[in-house]
């Protein structure tokens, strides 16, 4: 064949090559999603966002830093997600290793016998034994960017590992500090709970007083006995709440169960003004967020990969050399025993029983998925961080009027008590005075530890916890 018709081959295999390749060539873009009023009512412009405080430094508490600490460290699922990462790197290093070829080392004795009517009686009693040894080799070119999508795919769930990671921990943050301040919230219930307890008791100690003098009867020492008991039998369940918080919060921290260091709940502080910055950086900060855009762009390198199935593959389906004799091990790196082979083939799939159709349609329903999956992902992160803030700046126009409050049944008790004594007031209204109070200042504590959760669930929810 002379040059000029080799000339013309070659360029009709570049352009075979070149034409449809442009085809699946087609480059990954994040999709747009629309950011305008994520965040309902709350459109600032200002990119100052709570996000970007390193947990040390948002929160300040030193017993709930070390805590957070000890979960970072030791925390099961954390550990879990760090072994994740390392099958996703594995699955990429095996998923690039493709580009290169399948090399083995091959040695071979081939003994063989058969009969041969020039020996006369013999059966079987020619017979021959070949050697060989040497490199086999076989590779499929990537020319239509098949293996290229697929490597793609598997970097994709690489950085996706790192995602989940990063959403454990940003949870396992949350909920460690989440637990601690429900901690300090049980402790300070229960002190409540035993100073009411001495008030009840001076309280049926007064009753029977007045009874003694005639100024009351039996029903208001029982009454009141009631209440006290009541209350002292709440005492026992706190304590319980106390110790199985203690417990839950050693299982975050992946340590045995023990007493859990900590100060008191009117020693948290919290701003007033949560910074939450605009959806554009929560939604490349948050974890979840970059999961489910991880999730379809390795969908969509699969559509492209089952997409590029369709065009031949061209493969090295045999290459090999080494040295090889028959009957003998005598000399055998010789010059003249060296063997080579290759062997090149290119299939074009014709009919393949609906597969490579089917896995086409299935790669795209699966894209498909993984964009809706995308996008409600988005619009469930911008009503979580749209819900916290109202409910938020809600929970503090409480604390006014629960002060209010409390200091009002403070008053009641104490008047009501006074009135008792001159005989201007009748038991049930120092009970239920009293009951009033209680309640008051158990709400004040719940408000409290409302608002302290709050400011946690706005950091986790806008992507904070993670350094």
């Amino acid at each position: 064949m002379n040059k000029y018709k080799k000339g013309i081959i070659l360029l009709g295999l570049i352009a075979l090559i070149g034409f449809p390749s442009c085809q699946v060539m087609n480059r990954y873009e994040t999709p747009e999603v629309s950011t305008e009023k994520l965040f309902r009512d709350n459109n600032s412009t200002d990119t100052t966002t709570i996000a970007n405080i390193p947990w040390k430094e948002y929160f300040t508490d030193p017993y709930l830093i070390s805590l957070i600490d000890k979960g970072i460290e030791k925390n099961y699922d954390l550990q879990i997600a760090y072994t994740r990462i390392q099958q996703a790197e594995a699955s990429l290093g095996m998923a690039k290793a493709a580009y290169f070829p399948d090399v083995s080392l091959v040695g071979q004795v081939n003994h063989s016998r058969s009969s041969d009517g020039q020996r006369g009686k013999d059966v079987l009693g020619y017979h021959s034994t070949n050697y060989s040894l040497g490199i086999s080799a076989s590779w499929e070119l990537d020319i239509w960017g098949k293996l290229n999508r697929q490597s793609k795919s598997k970097y994709a769930q690489f950085l996706n590992s790192y995602a989940y990671k990063n959403l454990i921990q940003t949870s396992l943050v949350a909920n460690i500090a989440t637990s601690y301040y429900s901690l300090l919230a049980l402790d300070e219930k229960l002190v409540i709970t035993i100073e009411t307890v001495k008030l009840l008791e001076e309280n049926v100690r007064t009753m029977e007083d007045l009874k003694n003098a005639g100024l009351q009867n039996g029903a208001a020492v029982e009454q009141s006995k009631s209440l006290l008991y009541s209350t002292q039998a709440s005492i026992p369940d706190l304590e319980s709440q106390i110790r199985q918080l203690e417990n839950s919060i050693c299982t975050l921290l992946g340590q045995k169960a023990e007493t859990i260091s900590r100060s008191t709940i009117y020693d948290q502080k919290y701003p007033d003004q949560l910074d939450y910055g605009v959806p554009a950086q929560m939604l490349a900060k948050r974890p979840d967020v970059q999961q489910a855009e991880l999730t379809f762009r390795s969908a969509f390198e699969l559509t492209n990969a089952a997409q590029a199935s369709f065009y031949p593959s061209i493969t090295l389906s045999s290459g090999s050399i080494g040295y090889g004799t028959t009957n003998t091990l005598s000399n055998f790196f010789k010059p003249e025993n060296i063997f080579a082979s290759i062997i090149g083939g290119l299939t074009q799939p014709i009919f393949a029983k609906k597969q490579l159709t089917g896995n086409l349609k299935i790669a795209k329903a699966q894209q498909q998925e993984a964009l809706l999956g995308f996008e409600q992902t988005v619009l469930t992160a911008g009503q979580e961080v749209t819900d916290i803030l109202f409910s938020f700046e809600s929970s503090l126009k409480k604390n006014g009027i629960r002060e209010e409050q409390v200091q009002s049944c403070k008053n009641s008790v104490y008047f009501t008590q006074e009135l008792l004594k001159a005989g201007d007031a009748n038991y049930t209204e120092v009970l239920t005075a009293e009951q009033n109070l209680l309640s008051a200042l158990l709400n004040q504590v719940s408000d409290k530890l409302e608002q302290l959760q709050y400011t946690v669930n706005l950091y986790k929810a806008l992507g904070g916890g993670i350094e």
